[in-house]
């Protein structure tokens, strides 16, 4: 486990159930807020390299939950999960809440994901991930109700799983991320560099334009973004808290081209009153409204890509309509909103 925005979730999910037990596949305690660093982890964590390179755990994470005791004398467990945690074992009549951050893309999207596994293993993986989608499919069946992240995930959830998902948004501190000082004239990317957020189509189209990309994140695609980067484009690696809000609040606009399951980082830019340029995929869908509060392209289309640039840099957006729906996913929205889903499935524990 390490602190991203499924983890976020599950800082919330403990501070809406504050009594509640946490367990992980694995835990990287010197990684996390102290409130996830108590979880219980698995055997995995037992094993050498596990924690640092779970990548490799890939093929034990479905006996990592399975391995585990049916959860008992509890009211209802609430699974956080985008691989194999949907999986854990629940005893009979107690109802399992499953918010489902994505279907396991390595199985189900093996062509868009296999970038991630080293060449030589490719072949063997795809082999492995139809036997992931057979046991992925199958425990589903076990999972009273389904809450996802965005419209997309809850349309993958229907199409791989055939089941119906409530659509609960991620929550968004726009008590922290809010709009201040002047907005100026570079444009902004903040994500992991790793295939598919897709930095390397924002770096591609700033080649062609005069304006300033400022990049923010780290990953192992750095050394080659930099080698191929034109001077417009500044990389800054990691940043702190402070420096991030004084980014979103002063860049033109935000250039997020992935095609993400929701997108946090998005949303907490227009919280700040930024404006983003998405692709007219996955969670920007719920996020962006084009015109209003940012602008949406084709997938792996560099010369859209470029020209929503130009139109950002010419066209204001009105910041506090930017604003505005940032706050629909608001920490207490968020709150609300889960909860009422657990008190439904524990008052109707039928599964939909």
């Amino acid at each position: 486990m390490t602190y991203a925005g499924s983890e976020r979730v599950v800082e919330q999910l403990l501070t809406v159930f504050p009594e509640a037990t946490l367990s992980a596949a694995l835990v990287r305690p010197d990684h996390l807020p102290e409130l996830l660093g108590r979880a219980e982890p698995s055997f995995l964590q037992r094993l050498p390299g596990a924690v640092e390179h779970h990548e490799w755990s890939l093929p034990l994470m479905p006996l990592a939950w399975r391995a585990r005791p049916p959860l008992s004398n509890v009211e209802v467990v609430i699974s956080s999960s985008h691989a194999c945690a949907k999986a854990v074992r629940v005893a009979d009549g107690i109802p399992h809440l499953s918010y489902c951050h994505t279907p396991m893309r390595y199985a189900w999207d093996f062509n868009g994901e296999k970038a991630r596994f080293p060449l030589p293993t490719r072949v063997p993986a795809r082999a492995l991930m139809a036997g992931f989608r057979r046991w992925d499919r199958r425990t589903s069946d076990r999972v009273t109700r389904f809450v996802a992240n965005s419209t997309a995930v809850a349309e993958r959830i229907h199409r791989y799983y055939g089941r119906t998902a409530e659509v609960v948004h991620p929550p968004v501190d726009t008590e922290r991320f809010t709009p201040g000082g002047e907005r100026g004239e570079d444009f902004l990317y903040v994500g992991r560099l790793v295939g598919y957020k897709r930095a390397d189509l924002a770096v591609e189209a700033f080649a062609g334009l005069p304006h300033r990309l400022i990049v923010v994140g780290d990953g192992h695609m750095g050394p080659e973004l930099r080698a191929r980067a034109t001077p417009n484009v500044t990389f800054l690696g990691k940043v702190d808290d402070a420096t991030l809000l004084q980014l979103y609040r002063q860049c033109r606009a935000m250039v997020f081209p992935a095609d993400e399951d929701f997108g946090i980082s998005m949303a907490e830019a227009q919280a700040c009153g930024a404006p983003v340029i998405s692709v007219d995929r996955g969670g920007a869908l719920d996020i962006v409204e084009p015109g209003v509060t940012g602008w949406l392209v084709p997938s792996d289309d560099v010369t859209a890509l470029r020209a929503a640039v130009r139109r950002a840099a010419v066209v204001p957006l009105d910041q506090a309509a930017v604003r505005t729906r940032a706050e629909s996913f608001s920490v207490k929205t968020f709150r609300r909103r889960i909860r009422a889903a657990v008190d439904d499935v524990m008052q109707d524990p039928r599964p939909r």
